[in-house]
């Protein structure tokens, strides 16, 4: 194959976490052939090792959905009010009085520039945020959205939406070539998902939450995600070595940062500065 690596070890399973490890991708994005199966032998004699030959998928050219996304919000006058990248202002300091002022105590370090955290719970969760009702003309006008983002990008599905247990409006959608929505790892659904969140704290009051998602790839994406971290697992307890993944947003780091919370052998933190944020796993001490 071209631009493959061959890997050996002890087991197929060893072999192919070492290639996902070596090309630095999730099991999903993995292209492998069986070379040799490989034999534990008799007490150790005639042992053979597994081998595989292995290269990342070839991902198919998608379409530039970046610059519909933009025309798309340009045609949202309310979502414009709101730059994406705009800060929200901050509320006015109190000023004490020279000799009111809280003295600060001074800190024993600054952090790094690329802060670590050790504990599992490093990165924000909005899901600890009270969610208000949604209102029918909230999941019209997401309904509505979404609609006229898709129509701007030649694709015609199908979209239903129910209120999950946490009071999140989801939203799934259905049609042809679904990949070209999902795009990279995702990237292209996650950025049509907060343009829909936008769009739906526009219209009521209280905090409201979507989701969006078709062909069950949230679902599908968070089992590859915890199959990954087990893997990995394995790879750190056995060569006693730190492991760093690929960059992940926010809410696939928390997947593996989960999934290996109760594993008594390593402990996960997070490394870097958005958007090249990486979870490692390390050895417990």
């Amino acid at each position: 194959m071209k631009g493959s690596i061959r890997v050996s070890a002890k087991t197929l399973d060893d072999a192919i976490t070492e290639a996902l490890i070596q090309l630095g991708v999730t099991s999903d994005k993995l292209e492998y052939e069986v070379i040799e199966k490989g034999s534990a032998g008799f007490l150790g004699i005639g042992m053979k090792q597994a081998v595989i030959e292995a290269r990342r998928k070839e991902e198919k050219k998608e379409p530039e959905v970046r610059d519909v996304v933009k025309e798309v919000k340009s045609d949202f006058a309310s979502i414009e009010e709101e730059p994406v990248n705009e800060k929200k202002e901050e509320s006015p300091k109190k000023e004490f009085p020279k000799k009111e002022r809280p003295v600060r105590e001074k800190k024993a370090g600054k952090p790094a520039k690329g802060k670590t955290e050790e504990d599992n719970t490093e990165e924000p969760v909005k899901e600890q945020q009270v969610l208000a009702k949604v209102e029918d003309q909230t999941i019209q006008a997401v309904e509505q959205f979404v609609k006229d983002t898709l129509k701007v990008m030649n694709m015609e599905v199908e979209i239903t939406s129910s209120i999950d247990e946490d009071g999140a409006l989801c939203v799934n959608m259905k049609g042809d070539h679904m990949g070209i929505l999902i795009g990279k790892r995702g990237q292209t659904l996650d950025s049509l998902q907060y343009l829909a969140n936008r769009v739906a704290n526009k219209h009521q009051s209280g905090y409201v939450r979507v989701k969006l998602d078709t062909e069950n790839y949230r679902a599908r994406r968070e089992e590859t995600l915890r199959h990954l971290a087990k893997n990995i697992a394995h790879k750190v307890k056995r060569n006693k070595r730190s492991v760093v993944l690929e960059p992940m947003n926010p809410y696939e780091r928390r997947i593996i940062h989960s999934a290996l919370q109760s594993d008594p052998y390593v402990t996960t933190h997070s490394e870097g500065e958005e958007p090249y944020r990486k979870v490692v796993v390390t050895l417990k001490r």
